[in-house]
């Protein structure tokens, strides 16, 4: 079968080298349909790593999948062959004491896609958990399904922050995560949603979607315009999706005293600058956010009742031959693009 191999940074060659591999009891075989592109993955692809953790050689991308289930291993229930799934991308010890507790994203033994050294989706069949499998309904795409990881994401996050009925929020990056964390934050019952990015489509997107205000930093004064739309005070909860040294950096200058930080975004450097006498003043709440957990019923539900639409969001498809020029669309042309999607 065909994978997807970053070979160095800014290379992605596909190669019809691998064996498809066989389940073991327990797991499914699911032929790849749609694969999302993360701003994780697109970290490897760029820097050649995220944070302190390097891509290895040879690496695999690719975690946002769905597929449809091509053989069963031994002691499988609850799932057939023909079933279109959508795929949890890590799975756990199941012992740990985070697990335990249903904390299971913090499992120091997690095996998650695309998170080295354990190779990504971007490879025509997987062999996966079934208990990590999630079926879907009728009414919602195999397309759909890739974007339930992301969406869980965004889902996460606005647990994290505990957004309530009258919130006003504040989300630095309209990417596809500051998107779905936006829709999240609606879907609780947030009164204000005010996103800031630089490009301008990705703006309008966010206004299509139901924020009540954008701002471009690129034309306007991010500072006057949140003070001019929250009041001197902030807003009650500020979320950083953009995966940026400089709006980390801002996010104590807009929340209210009192109110929470969420950090979302994941960013390429490890360590930055941090106003700490802000939060202090404040006494602001920081929380943060690694994947999700025990959110992707809830996702695909959420999906199929029409009460988070994320379909809106895919704003590039690509071949799975194209892998590349997909990786590469997502560095180059930010300014125009929100969500690429691999279709296999």
């Amino acid at each position: 079968m065909k994978a997807a191999y970053l070979t160095e940074k800014m290379k992605i060659v596909v190669r019809d080298d691998r064996e498809i591999p066989v389940p073991s009891q327990g797991q499914v075989l699911v032929k790849m349909e749609y694969c999302g592109v993360c701003g994780s993955d697109v970290h490897f692809y760029k820097e050649g790593k995220v944070g302190d953790t390097p891509a290895p050689k040879d690496f695999i991308l690719g975690h946002e999948v769905a597929g449809t289930i091509t053989a069963l291993g031994e002691g499988v229930t609850g799932l057939q062959v023909g079933d279109r799934v959508a795929l949890e991308p890590g799975y756990t010890c199941g012992k740990c004491e985070f697990c335990k507790t249903g904390r299971y994203n913090l499992c120091p033994d997690v095996q998650f896609f695309a998170a080295p050294p354990v190779q990504g989706a971007l490879q025509e069949y997987v062999v996966h958990p079934a208990d990590m499998c999630f079926k879907l309904p009728e009414n919602v795409s195999t397309e759909e399904g890739a974007l339930v990881e992301p969406l869980a994401v965004g889902m996460h996050a606005a647990s994290q922050a505990n957004v309530t009925l009258g919130n006003s929020v504040l989300i630095l990056g309209s990417g596809c995560i500051g998107l779905v964390t936006m829709l999240s934050a609606k879907a609780r019952g947030a009164s204000k949603l005010v996103v800031v990015d630089l490009f301008q489509k990705r703006l309008d997107m966010a206004k299509k979607l139901g924020a009540t205000e954008v701002i471009n930093a690129k034309e306007e004064n991010v500072v006057d315009r949140v003070r001019e739309i929250f009041g001197p005070l902030g807003a009650d909860i500020v979320f950083e999706t953009a995966g940026a040294i400089p709006t980390i950096q801002q996010t104590p200058f807009y929340v209210k005293p009192g109110g929470t930080i969420c950090l979302v975004g994941m960013a390429a450097e490890s360590m930055a600058n941090y106003n700490f006498n802000q939060i202090m003043m404040k006494e602001v709440t920081i929380k943060s956010v690694f994947r999700y957990r025990n959110l992707y019923p809830s996702a695909i539900a959420a999906i199929s009742s029409g009460a988070i639409d994320v379909k809106q969001i895919v704003t590039h498809r690509f071949t799975f031959d194209e892998s590349d020029q997909a990786f590469h669309n997502a560095v180059v042309n930010a300014q125009d693009e929100i969500k690429e999607v691999i279709q296999f």
